[in-house]
């Protein structure tokens, strides 16, 4: 242990997590704090309601936006690494542009699916209006060029601080819609203006930064000029567009699917499952948030970046193990506790997604290494296999066996999820000398 905690990278990427780490404690309770409040605000079929709205508009942003903080690490950061501003700000500009595109794309297709979707998702006239109006809060949701910005400068502690905000306001609006009796409408407006005050906190801390660095001009969005100085950027960010698109349908709209099959009481349950398997997953996001941008900087032809992944994974699930075993402890007296007697078979649920829990943080720097290694499309093809015998397997066991075969569903979707990823990941290793180090090329005369 030792040994592995000497290498100066990987306590960069310890050190990151921590950072991020801090603030997602304090966001995991916070969102524990607000689902509380309207858990106890509102009746089960209502709560049902305001999961599926939240649950759609981030279905609809997690489907149709870019991945630009990933371009933003891919590229940016081996630019700044050879101190290649111009191409940093190119990177920077196209990114911007593909967040304002896409942000409007999303909510044309947002309000324009929920029509169609609303009887089957339980919406009534009135809540069908606020869903509607939830729906123009997609581009705050889409935009994803900040947090790229901050990962690749290295600036992890803004990071702590803005997804600390978001789930404080909605805490605090929660806490005013339950006490003041506002109903809800008042929750929806309450939860629409965190997201976006959340959202513009991310803005300001990258404009800030770039200005200090003395990148000036960077947040300009352009995209096809842009986009015909950086080699490969199409086909990068489409690629990581399709394969978050899949992972999207098989995470964000699992609460909906669930909802249009069993109803938006048992939707509620898988919501409150979710958010506790979320909660306990947060150490292996920490570290990937982290573990991206650091080894975006080292050579993939070496073993350097692949060990590093290795001990992540030793470590991420170690530390799932524990977590798993807290869970089994608290998780039923807490629910209890924050959500009442009546949302107690959601503990259920949990125990059955205990394993995804470690299974999912052992698997994270795959996504890493292939992106690292130049093998999006590698990773694509094992998420939309994966993904797609995922939701096969939600609706059917949803069908059959009602909301705890959703829960064994997602338990199968993550295991295949990790499988298949493993597949390229040990090939690419095992021909890793054929790979080209981009920092390498680009800062060669």
């Amino acid at each position: 242990m030792k040994h592995g905690f000497s290498d100066g990278v990987f306590r960069t990427i310890i050190r990151n997590a921590a950072y991020l780490g801090s603030s997602n404690v304090v966001s995991a309770l916070l969102g524990l704090l607000a689902l509380s409040f309207a858990g106890k605000g509102l009746s089960p079929e209502m709560f049902g309601v305001l999961v599926v709205i939240q649950s759609y508009a981030k279905a609809i942003s997690d489907f149709v936006k870019f991945q630009t903080w990933q371009l933003v690490v891919q590229y940016g950061t081996p630019a700044l690494v050879s101190k290649n501003l111009e191409k940093f700000r190119n990177v920077i500009s196209f990114s911007f542009g593909l967040d304002i595109a896409s942000g409007a794309v999303a909510v044309m297709v947002g309000m324009l699916l929920l029509p169609l979707l609303s009887h089957s998702l339980g919406l009534d006239a009135h809540s069908f209006w606020l869903a509607i109006f939830y729906c123009t809060i997609i581009p705050s949701l889409v935009a994803a060029t900040p947090t790229g910005i901050l990962r690749a400068v290295d600036r992890f502690d803004l990071i702590a601080i803005q997804q600390a905000t978001r789930p404080f306001l909605r805490a605090v609006g929660s806490a005013v819609s339950y006490f003041g009796d506002f109903g809800f409408a008042g929750f929806v407006i309450s939860w629409y203006a965190s997201n976006l005050i959340g959202g513009s906190l991310y803005w300001w801390f990258a404009w800030r930064e770039l200005r200090r660095r003395g990148i000036l001009h960077a947040l300009r969005p352009r995209l096809f000029d842009a986009a015909r100085r950086i080699e490969g950027a199409w086909s990068f960010v489409w690629t990581t567009n399709i394969a978050h698109s899949i992972w999207a349908a098989r995470n964000s709209c699992s609460a909906v699917l669930v909802g249009i099959v069993l109803g938006p009481s048992a939707a509620g349950l898988f919501k409150i499952a979710m958010t506790f398997f979320d909660a306990a997953g947060t150490p292996a996001k920490l570290l990937e948030k982290s573990f991206y941008p650091e080894i975006m900087r080292l050579d993939p032809r070496t073993k350097r970046p692949w060990l590093l992944g290795l001990k992540s994974a030793l470590l991420a699930g170690g530390v799932g193990i524990l977590v798993a075993l807290a869970v089994v402890v608290v998780g039923k007296p807490l629910i209890s506790l924050v959500f009442g007697h009546s949302y107690l078979r959601a503990y259920d649920l949990i125990q059955v997604m205990l394993c995804a829990i470690i299974v999912s943080m052992i698997g994270f720097p795959q996504e890493s290494l292939l992106f690292m290694a130049g093998k999006q499309r590698a990773f694509l093809v094992a998420q939309t296999a994966a993904s797609t015998s995922y939701l096969v397997l939600l609706i059917l066991f949803s069908h059959y066996f009602g909301v705890t075969g959703a829960a064994f569903a997602y338990l199968s979707g993550q295991c295949l999820d990790v499988i298949l990823s493993f597949i390229p990941v040990l090939y690419t290793w095992r021909h890793r000398h054929l790979l080209i180090f981009r920092d390498h090329k680009e800062s060669s005369p």
